[in-house]
């Protein structure tokens, strides 16, 4: 506790003394999340050296991971609103590499022990248990973030530690549950690939994939992609004409793109603009069911004779067991 009560205060020394110097935002949203990442370290470090039994270690580990997860997300919300979206893809980027490396076999995502449960690596007492623990990590970090958020050290901070959020849901439930599990069942076909294949930098190519998926909807906000088919039948009672319009990048638009039902409770759980139903059925039913999704279709042949086959590709590239 003193430890941590000491390096609180040498934080906050040093983001007073930047903040009246150069007047950086930035550096001191930087330095929060940093602050955030230290105080899950030691925490994930004291219940390992600590926690002898396995099962409780791993929830109190989870607990930290989504209350880490959660806690830098609040403040990186900040970095994409005031500096934009590619300074917070990349602090996005390099978080998830952070995570991937430090976690262990937390994972701070629910359908994850679905997952398990599917394929017989877990029990379904063991996964909902281990959502509460994640749950109430997520929930419980955002008391510490406030408490910050209120010194308002920064100009962007003002206002923001009791303001009334809003929720980013802004079509019917059902569309907003698609968009989320069509996203999960992208970004879970994407890891599962990864840890077959054991790239040799298969971290950051998990975390830039990840990164593409969250920030893709706000890069192409307004593009719209068309095809347009006619068949040119002479009988002009069988002619056929099909026309397709599809907006790209509509995740942000149309529910958030959290892909993490965790992650979107502790950031908009009874947010106005959603009930608490919708909210489950988007962020938790939705997530859910493109994760379990993914477990299946990640099994068809078609797929898995294309990983097989990308592993027999030789030349320059990325794959660990391979020579370049």
């Amino acid at each position: 506790m003193k430890f941590t009560i000491d390096v609180l205060g040498i934080f906050l020394k040093v983001v007073v003394r930047i903040n009246k110097v150069t007047f950086a935002p930035l550096v001191v949203s930087t330095l929060f999340i940093l602050l955030t990442s230290l105080l899950a370290h030691c925490a994930r470090r004291l219940v390992q050296k600590t926690i002898k039994e396995p099962f409780v270690r791993l929830l109190l580990e989870e607990a930290i991971a989504a209350a880490e997860l959660c806690g830098c997300c609040f403040e990186l919300i900040i970095v994409a609103d005031n500096f934009g979206v590619a300074t917070y893809a990349i602090y996005l980027f390099a978080l998830t590499i952070w995570w991937s490396l430090n976690w262990g076999d937390a994972t701070a995502c629910p359908y994850t022990h679905i997952e398990d449960v599917i394929e017989g690596r877990g029990d379904i007492r063991k996964a909902l248990i281990k959502t509460w623990a994640e749950l109430g990590g997520g929930l419980l970090v955002f008391k510490y973030v406030q408490m910050y958020w209120a010194l308002e050290i920064a100009e962007t901070h003002r206002n923001k530690a009791f303001e009334d959020c809003t929720a980013d849901l802004q079509v019917p439930a059902l569309y907003g549950a698609i968009v989320e599990g069509v996203a999960t069942c992208l970004c879970r076909l994407a890891s599962r690939s990864l840890s077959d294949l054991n790239p040799r930098y298969s971290t950051a190519i998990d975390s830039f994939i990840g990164t593409s998926l969250v920030v893709a909807g706000v890069l192409t906000r307004h593009t719209v992609l068309t095809y347009r088919y006619e068949d040119s039948s002479a009988n002009p009672d069988l002619s056929v004409s099909v026309y397709c319009k599809v907006h790209v990048g509509k995740a942000f638009d149309y529910s958030g793109g959290y892909f993490n039902p965790v992650l979107a409770t502790s950031l908009k759980a009874g947010c106005e603009g959603h009930t608490l139903m919708e909210h489950a059925m988007v962020y938790w039913l939705g997530a859910c069911a493109g994760s379990v999704l993914s477990v299946y279709l990640y099994k068809l042949p078609v797929i898995q004779k294309y990983v097989r086959g990308t592993t027999e590709v030789n030349g320059d590239s990325i794959w660990a067991d391979k020579e370049d």
